[in-house]
């Protein structure tokens, strides 16, 4: 928290709609190609600010191929698959697509990571209290740890 504190960067010049929850299983995909993007769900987080918060929300929820075995192991959507994007990749795409200078992202990853952390936690902490009786909500308190860790990585290694 201290990190993310110190390293937050200065409002955007060019704010816009942030959907804070954006990721592969909230759009819809069109069934004559299967990848144009034809509907965007769950909007009810949606709010203005930092574009880029939501880039590094949705590369909070991206495994890569390369990533390690814990985050394979909590990994929900199929952006391991050959053929994927990696991180740096998606960075270098949005900024092509955008016309944004994105240059070093690990504050907006690192940031992606620490709400992800937030939210398993609360979802772990409902199941732990019997509030919701999931039980693929049982391992959402090592998903916090693996999450945490790989933020501490990205913080370790950062230019920021």
């Amino acid at each position: 928290m201290a990190w993310i504190k110190a390293k937050r960067p200065t409002d955007s010049a060019r704010p816009g709609i942030i959907h804070n929850d954006y990721r592969f299983d909230n759009v819809v995909l069109s069934p004559k190609d299967g990848c144009s993007i034809v509907g965007v769900l769950d909007w009810e987080m949606a709010t203005l600010g930092d574009p880029l918060m939501d880039l590094g929300n949705s590369l909070a929820y991206w495994v890569q191929q390369d990533d390690p075995q814990t985050m394979q192991a909590i990994r929900m959507q199929p952006s391991h698959l050959p053929g994927m994007l990696s991180r740096d990749e998606i960075v270098r795409y949005y900024g092509e697509k955008t016309g944004r200078e994105i240059g070093n992202y690990d504050f907006y990853y690192v940031f992606g990571l620490f709400r992800l952390a937030v939210i398993a936690q609360q979802i772990y902490y409902r199941y732990k209290l019997g509030q919701t009786r999931n039980p693929r909500f049982q391992a959402f308190g090592m998903f916090v740890t693996v999450l945490s860790q790989v933020a501490d990585g990205v913080i370790q290694k950062s230019a920021l």
